[in-house]
């Protein structure tokens, strides 16, 4: 983790000192930082989730935008824009411009959707799938090429490495499906020659409706490794999937791996 990044969670936590303004979710040696922001659009109350890489601020930051006064759409558009500027800007702690940035955004009247609505167009649309990946011999082609993904089909994913590799992926079903697609036909990984191929034997365990208690499961982008069966359904249990994880634990020692 760059000093950087640690100086700019300083600089952050003192800026936005308010109730309930800052908030640091997760500090890891191996996912790096996950910071949320509070702030506002229009009026209107807006979360915003930043997974800073352990590479940043060479890389740019992964974003998260929601908020129950706002359409899902609106949403998606307040985050392109932030991960567009982000791409834009230097090499150097940007979470503070990409809040100031969001004061700047239009929010139209037909934009905005009451929290009831949007809790229920969630249920009809988000989905939560686990797949299971035959191997990963190439981790840093393997693993960039599902983040890109991910941004752009605009799915939350905890990839999980260890005995089983498995992608816990949530968002609307038919990017679930166009990712489980570009997963059969690119060529994600090199076989043992070292020539690039397909992931052939991906297989997908379970498909299912997104389930309320799953809301703060999945955030971002998020690679995990584990060692045993404990730290796996540990994982699971983190993210608030047992009852998904029981449903799929017979499949995992079935799968030719």
């Amino acid at each position: 983790m760059s000093e950087a990044a640690l100086e700019e969670l300083s600089v952050l936590s003192s800026i936005y000192c308010g109730e309930g303004e800052f908030r640091l979710i997760q500090q890891s040696a191996q996912d790096g930082l996950m910071v949320q922001i509070n702030s506002t659009v229009g009026g209107l109350d807006v979360s915003l989730l930043f997974h800073l890489h352990l590479r940043y601020p060479s890389c740019p930051p992964d974003v998260s935008v929601s908020s129950t006064g706002l359409s899902r759409s609106q949403c998606h558009v307040i985050r392109q824009k932030l991960l567009d500027q982000a791409a834009a800007l230097p090499p150097e702690p940007m979470v503070h411009q990409l809040v100031e940035l969001l004061q700047g955004v239009e929010v139209t009247e037909d934009c905005r959707g009451g929290e009831e609505e949007v809790r229920e167009s969630d249920k009809e649309e988000e989905w939560t799938a686990v797949l299971s990946l035959d191997h990963i011999r190439s981790q840093s082609r393997y693993t960039g090429l599902l983040e890109r993904w991910s941004r752009q089909l605009q799915l939350t994913v905890r990839l999980l490495l260890g005995p089983r590799i498995l992608v816990i992926l949530q968002g609307a079903r038919a990017n679930i499906k166009e990712f489980c697609r570009l997963l059969k036909t690119a060529k994600v990984d090199v076989d043992s020659s070292g020539k690039k191929c397909k992931e052939r034997m991906m297989k997908v365990l379970i498909e299912s409706p997104w389930s309320s208690s799953c809301e703060h499961g999945l955030q971002g982008f998020i690679v995990k490794s584990y060692q045993s069966l404990p730290e796996l359904t540990a994982a699971f249990q983190e993210i608030n999937m047992t009852e998904l994880y029981q449903q799929i634990q017979p499949l995992l020692w079935t799968v030719n791996c």
